[in-house]
């Protein structure tokens, strides 16, 4: 992370030193994924284009930009120029707020009057929407609006239909609708940051007038940071994991000195509350897939007591992994990953000792290790951070500590066999493999988009994008769920075959990484080869293309069977004649 990128940065030297920042972040020689995105402007967007480019460079997205002329963007999404055609953007987002709704309600609109208004206003965006879903592939990010800069009448200008912030209020809600209804649509959430920023440095008059901008200019990095969260999270730069300090972190007090009795956790003390707060926030993030683990400095039955505390949110069992020695927090931390079977750069580490967040910073410089400032921060520091933004909220996500769980206690009882095979068999593996269904869909778009180290070529797909390749006759495809004694993994692991005469060209081939090692590549080959014989397929290609987190797979389709026909440093190709072929599983039960 570039330092004056991290959260909470500053503005003005944000905006004064964008050059720089880019000069270096595209110093790094870093590999970053390549996106285009169209910004459709119902207001200046020269600088907040800039300002979240530096943003999405930090998080290793490398945009290149189509800007509509000013105050075009409705014509841009209903008709798109030819510019815009050939651009063929992957993201589109709609900048447009309260300055561009065309008509408010007067104070003498009957309801009648004020509906009809409410209508026309949302079916002009509605129908911007449907043509850009109708002509292009893009996901599309839209603006909802932010509170009116006045209100005429006053409090009841909430209440009273009629009222602006009524009439927004209502418009939002239309937006929001759409949103839940609709895959690849996200909303920006501009109404919450012009309340968070304050909606009268917001939405300073001056810089309307002046430049045409819907915000003042030091609001601009606040709302790119929060655009690029967006864009990052779709396509898989959240964090997945936190790893937590103790001590001053989420009690107050060192329980090793103070004793479970003298740490402050509670109601009875005003820093009590705050950390009990804390401890609720954190447990609300796991209810959301976040996994918790603990890296502290401390006995291991001291960290357990302190969990224990009566007045405590956050118990033992809230955590996957407790990692509480005299260890380096940077070893823990590595420790924490390869357990956890991800990288580093998706953990969160949070502790209130500067010194300790630099030791962490020097030897793991992918890992974000926010500045905690005072204890009732911590919230706002990790929330405005954006580190865990929800684009979509599956199944798979609400289940995901209870997989993690699952694979510690996988990982316990492999260490009891001498054997791997007995193992495998011992674990009474169940899978489902077969060709798309619906339900799966956003599963299926999801796991393209977030699949890093089993991910041979890392073709990113967009959920509509998946709609068509579902329909399509040119494809063979095949999702695989994973289930055993320990529990269901859900959807883990997507084959796409693009079928040329005699032979199938493998063009996405993934995996979750919580699953490795337990054959399911070898049953989704089984599979493949089944599904390609009966379409007429003699042979099957597979490509490999290097990143700078899958060289794991780098030699995957050697380790199957297929014949080399190519290879480089970067790349490779792989024949398999699949006249003669043999299953390979021997382990998973598979329903087809």
């Amino acid at each position: 992370m570039h330092p004056l990128l991290k959260y909470p940065f500053d503005a003005q030297t944000v905006l004064k030193k964008r050059r720089s920042i880019k000069k270096e972040l595209l110093a790094d020689g870093k590999p970053r994924l390549k996106k285009k995105i169209a910004m459709l402007g119902g207001s200046t967007t020269h600088d907040i284009k800039e300002i979240t480019e530096l943003f999405l460079l930090n998080y290793g997205i490398e945009a290149v930009f189509y800007e509509s002329e000013f105050g075009q963007w409705w014509q841009d999404a209903m008709f798109l120029p030819d510019e815009l055609k050939i651009f063929d953007p992957d993201i589109v987002f709609i900048h447009t707020s309260s300055r561009n709704i065309t008509l408010f309600p007067a104070p003498s609109s009957s309801s009648d009057e004020t509906e009809a208004l409410l209508d026309s206003e949302y079916s002009r965006f509605e129908a911007a929407w449907e043509s850009l879903r109708k002509n292009t592939n893009a996901v599309i990010i839209q603006n909802n609006f932010e509170a009116p800069y006045y209100r005429l009448l006053g409090n009841l200008d909430f209440s009273d239909n009629r009222g602006r912030t009524n009439f927004i209020n209502r418009l939002n809600m239309r937006f929001a609708q759409y949103a839940e209804n609709t895959s690849g649509f996200f909303i920006n959430d501009i109404n919450y940051l012009a309340a968070d920023y304050g909606i009268r440095k917001w939405a300073d008059p001056l810089f309307w007038h002046m430049y045409k901008y819907c915000m003042s200019m030091d609001a601009i990095p606040e709302f790119a940071f929060n655009l690029a969260s967006i864009i990052k999270a779709i396509y898989g730069k959240n964090k997945k994991a936190l790893a937590l300090d103790l001590d001053n972190t989420l009690w107050g007090g060192v329980v090793g000195d103070d004793g479970v009795e003298g740490i402050e956790i509670g109601h009875e003390t005003s820093m009590g509350q705050v950390f009990s707060e804390f401890q609720a926030y954190i447990k609300e993030l796991s209810s959301i897939g976040i996994t918790l683990n603990v890296n502290s400095k401390n006995d291991h039955e001291n960290a357990l007591a302190g969990l224990n505390h009566p007045e405590g949110t956050l118990k033992p069992d809230d955590f996957i992994i407790i990692k509480a020695n005299w260890n380096s927090k940077d070893r823990n931390i590595a420790e924490i990953a390869s357990e956890l079977n991800i990288g580093s750069d998706s953990i969160v580490f949070v502790d209130d000792n500067p010194a300790e967040r630099a030791m962490v910073n020097a030897s793991l410089p992918e890992v974000d290790a926010p500045d905690m400032l005072s204890p009732e921060n911590y919230i706002g520091i990790i929330d405005r951070s954006r580190f865990f933004e929800v684009t979509e909220l599956s199944g798979d996500d609400l289940k995901r500590n209870d997989m993690y769980r699952s694979n510690v206690k996988r990982a316990a009882e492999q260490n009891s066999f001498a054997d791997y095979g007995e193992y495998l068999s011992s674990l009474s593996m169940n899978a489902v493999i077969r060709d798309f269904e619906p339900v799966y869909i956003p599963r299926i778009a999801q796991l393209t988009n977030k699949s890093n180290q089993f991910n041979l070529t890392t073709w990113r797909i967009s959920e509509s994008e998946m709609e068509e390749i579902a329909k399509s006759e040119s494809y063979i495809r095949l999702y695989g769920k994973l289930s055993d004694k320990y529990g269901d993994n859900g959807v883990v692991t997507v084959v796409i075959g693009e079928k040329d005469g005699d032979s199938l060209h493998i063009r996405l081939w993934l995996m979750s990484c919580r699953v490795l090692k337990r054959d399911m590549e070898l049953a989704m080959l089984d599979s493949l080869v089944a599904e390609a014989a009966s379409a007429g397929i003699k042979y099957l290609k597979g490509y490999y293309y290097k990143t700078a987190k899958n060289s794991m797979v780098k030699d995957f389709y050697s380790s199957l069977g297929f014949e080399k026909i190519s290879e480089s440093e970067d790349s490779g190709e792989w024949r398999l004649n699949i006249e003669s072929y043999q299953n390979k599983n021997k382990y998973i039960k598979v329903e087809n």
